[in-house]
């Protein structure tokens, strides 16, 4: 989800991808309700709950482990709610 005041460069970001982006609004704030820092990956129920964050500046996807280890967490919370 981009965060709220940065959407000027949305229509560059889905260019060509299949991926939807998601965008925060002043009025929602999800960024601030989920504490969010830049590059996180949040993991929400099916409430909208945020259950787990994975930042990608602390634990990049630069190798095979560590993207196994995100779908290992996503399997496991999808397969928990």
């Amino acid at each position: 989800m981009n965060g709220a005041g940065h959407e000027s460069a949305n229509a560059l970001m889905v260019e060509g991808r299949t991926l939807p982006l998601l965008q925060d609004l002043e009025s929602v704030d999800a960024w601030g309700s989920w504490s969010v820092i830049y590059r996180d990956v949040i993991i929400l129920d099916p409430d909208g709950v945020a259950t787990h964050a994975v930042n990608l500046s602390a634990f990049p996807l630069d190798d095979q482990r560590r993207i196994d280890a995100l779908e290992a967490l996503l399997r496991y919370v999808a397969d928990e709610l």
